[in-house]
């Protein structure tokens, strides 16, 4: 998962491309870069760390240009080393810098199909190196450069690229370029404001990225949709795929976005709060004659859920644990050992509020188990009487492919176990999930504006498909194992 912004003003962009990435920096703390555009100059400046650490005054000095785009990395495969930052370049055709969120299931084949056919070198481990090249090679078997052509090259890049996307990219000479996949698995979301009598536009993985640069929210842009903004501010768009499913990616909203996000027309906040009612319905429904004193959340991301299970349940929420904010989200980390150590570091228990009670802790989605394990017995060294745990999503048992870096099955806690297996291993008196079909309503809402969902971590269905030996090789690029032992080399 990662962040991604592009944007086509009148003035130089680069300031406002570093607040969008701020604002996106939950998504991935890895890495980041800001690539400019200015005449027939690109400018890149990217590495390792978080955003307020890759660039400085000088830096963004220089990236001097009215066109631009920026990300903030979140490694799921390859190294973690310095040379997977992106933006990515390529000087032909005409010269593209392009950044991308989400991941490649056919990444082997394409990367064949680059060098073999296309007569391109990919110089790093990236799926989004691999996505640049096609989507150059396919621009430049146009041999023109306007809109029409983007779009049939994107075209390309629908029928040669499986998996979950979405892209900006600028392209010297013509000006901005966004799309995403057909499916639309990933986010990507449409800005505009007017200034000094010319439209401006903004492309970014998540709508806060566009409030806080003062674009207004037109809308999401459409699975397959490419999107083409030229130098001059004209804005172009088009379907680039034949129709499939509609299908966005569920843990963004369990998870990954922030609150205050609307993707795809829904709010992120509200469909949280829905989780937290039916949530609170189920153990209404299993426990009518419950014993709990109080819902504590797990910061952040589940505090919309826990106030309304709390409210369903009729009972006391309290916030118990104070976060530590320079620490950052456990969930990211690019290592087992990294995510358990940081666990107490990121988290402290204020004992009056767990002190002799029977406290439900809400989290918002529980993976590995090695976080929820170390919170609840936390609350029981601060004097819990009992600690139930309540996941506002259901047990993930299978690998998310398409750019969340949920590792392979036989690291997740619910794989190959039934719930009481899993509260044995996590040591709490009570383990309770969400089920699938109430998180799927909770996120579409009572206007049902989302008929499908790629749920693929919770049911183990691939919009996609996938071929047979994937999960094999994404153990050995995704594991805590395999990252360990790149980093030792």
């Amino acid at each position: 998962m990662c962040g991604i912004i592009g944007i086509v003003g009148q003035n130089d962009v680069a300031a406002q491309l570093y607040d969008g990435l701020t604002v996106l920096q939950h998504r991935g703390q890895d890495a980041a870069g800001i690539a400019t555009a200015e005449g027939t100059r690109l400018r890149v400046h990217k590495g390792n760390g978080l955003v307020r650490d890759v660039f400085d005054q000088v830096s963004m000095q220089l990236l001097r240009g009215n066109i631009g785009i920026g990300h903030c990395r979140y490694p799921t495969a390859g190294s973690e080393g310095s040379d997977e930052a992106q933006p990515f370049y390529v000087n032909s055709p005409f010269g593209i810098v392009l950044a991308h969120n989400g991941n490649l299931v056919n990444t082997e084949a394409l990367r064949g199909e680059v060098f073999a056919q296309d007569r391109r070198n990919v110089n790093t481990e990236s799926d989004s190196e691999v996505l640049l090249n096609v989507f150059a090679h396919e621009l430049d078997t146009q041999k023109a450069l306007s809109p029409a052509a983007v779009f049939k090259a994107i075209e390309g890049v629908h029928r040669r690229c499986v998996g979950g996307y979405a892209v900006v990219a600028a392209v010297l000479g013509l000006g901005l370029v966004a799309f995403r996949d057909p499916h639309g698995i990933r986010p990507l979301v449409l800005g505009k404001r007017h200034k000094d009598g010319r439209d401006e536009y903004a492309v970014a993985s998540e709508s806060v990225a566009l409030d806080l640069t003062g674009f207004e929210r037109v809308r999401d842009v459409r699975p397959g949709e490419g999107v083409v903004v030229t130098e001059d501010g004209r804005l172009f768009v088009q379907p680039c795929s034949e129709e499939v499913p509609h299908t966005p990616c569920m843990f963004e909203y369990v998870y990954f976005a922030r609150p205050d996000s609307m993707m795809d027309d829904v709010s992120v906040h509200k469909a949280r709060m829905r989780m937290g009612q039916t949530l609170g319905e189920k153990i209404l429904r299993l426990r009518p004659d419950h014993d709990i004193d109080t819902v504590i959340p797990i910061p952040d991301s589940s505090r919309d859920a826990a106030l309304e299970v709390a409210n369903v349940l009729g009972v006391k929420y309290r916030e118990g644990f104070i976060k530590n904010r320079y620490v950052g989200r456990t969930f990211i980390m690019p290592g087992q050992s990294e995510r358990a150590k940081s666990v107490r570091r990121k988290l402290n228990p204020i004992p009056l509020e767990f002190r002799n009670r029977v406290v439900l802790l809400v989290d918002d989605s529980i993976v590995r188990g090695t976080t929820s394990q170390q919170i609840v017995q936390m609350a029981r060294e601060a004097g819990a009487r009992k600690v139930y745990l309540a996941s506002a999503a259901p047990p993930v048992r299978h690998p998310n492919i398409y750019g969340i870096d949920m590792p392979t099955r036989e690291e997740l806690i619910a794989y190959d176990r039934d719930e009481k297996e899993i509260e044995a291993i996590l040591g709490c008196d009570w383990l309770i999930y969400q089920d699938l079909s109430d998180l799927e309503q909770a996120v579409s809402g009572p206007k049902q504006r989302i008929a499908r969902f790629d749920s693929s971590c919770f049911n183990g269905e691939y919009v996609t498909g996938t071929a047979d030996d994937y999960f094999e090789r994404i153990k050995h690029l995704r594991s805590d194992d395999a990252k360990a032992q790149r980093r030792a080399s």
